[in-house]
């Protein structure tokens, strides 16, 4: 199994001229983030977690060639504002491309790309197949998937276990029933904002805290404002287990 990690910044906290955090304006690569996404290949499989508003750029950059399914986190436009880019798989696959989300999502995917759902469609208009889910098993293919429901301040959000990996943005808090899914994951990816307090996403701090719980062999924080700091400074902040990711980083599981 192998995880490309497209982007792993956010929209909280966009940098603005003047700013003095040093991120905007630093020349190291890792610095560099684009929305957070991850592309993944297990078994005959690849698919895409979220389609932000970067998401042509990260599939180009990444030299992505092949798509099989999208799933979708929630409806927050730094996770779906990309989705009208499938239209290049559906191209050069001539297949119609399968969308998991919530009915929730699916219902606001329909409210902003309703020229993609309209019964008289546009020629070249992206072609999707929804496959509605909630937070129970479900399948692509052979491959076995287990949302995981956490909580976006007030809003339920999905992550994602797909064998020992286990994938989790925009989220403060998890239900105990719900970290019981991701307990044994050998690689944990967790949303860590920034150092300060935030009404709907984990600091670094809680980040930590969570992941020296639920104890998998390798933690990757993303989802990171320019707020949390540069790479490098915060590398030295992290246990050996923690890595933060960025943006091309390469995982095998």
């Amino acid at each position: 199994m192998k995880i490309t990690f497209l982007g792993t910044g956010t929209s909280q906290g966009v940098p603005v001229i003047g700013c003095e955090c040093g991120v905007c304006t630093s020349i190291d690569f890792q610095d560099n983030r684009l929305r957070s996404s991850v592309y993944i290949e297990v078994d005959d499989l690849s698919l895409v977690i979220d389609t932000g508003p970067d998401f042509r750029q990260q599939m180009l950059r990444s030299r992505v060639k092949k798509l099989d399914a999208v799933l979708f986190t929630h409806a927050h436009k730094d996770h779906t504002a990309g989705m009208d880019d499938i239209r290049s798989f559906n191209f050069l696959q001539k297949m119609d491309m399968p969308i998991y989300a919530t009915d929730d999502v699916i219902t606001q995917l329909k409210e902003e790309f309703a020229y993609v759902f309209s019964e008289s469609k546009y020629p070249g208009v992206p072609r999707v197949i929804i496959h509605p889910i909630t937070n129970a098993s479900f399948t692509i293919g052979s491959t076995q998937i287990q949302p995981i429901q956490v909580m976006h301040h007030k809003l339920p959000v999905l992550g994602f276990r797909i064998n020992d990996f286990t994938y989790i943005t925009d989220a403060n808090h998890i239900a105990n029933e719900e970290k019981e899914k991701i307990k044994d994951s050998k690689v944990l990816v967790l949303n860590a904002l920034q150092k300060k307090e935030h009404i709907s996403h984990f600091t670094l701090d809680q980040a930590l805290g969570l992941i020296d719980e639920l104890k998998p062999e390798k933690a990757f924080i993303t989802h990171i404002s320019h707020k949390l700091g540069k790479y490098r400074d915060i590398k030295k902040e992290l246990p050996d287990n923690v890595e933060q990711a960025w943006d091309g980083l390469v995982v095998k599981v």
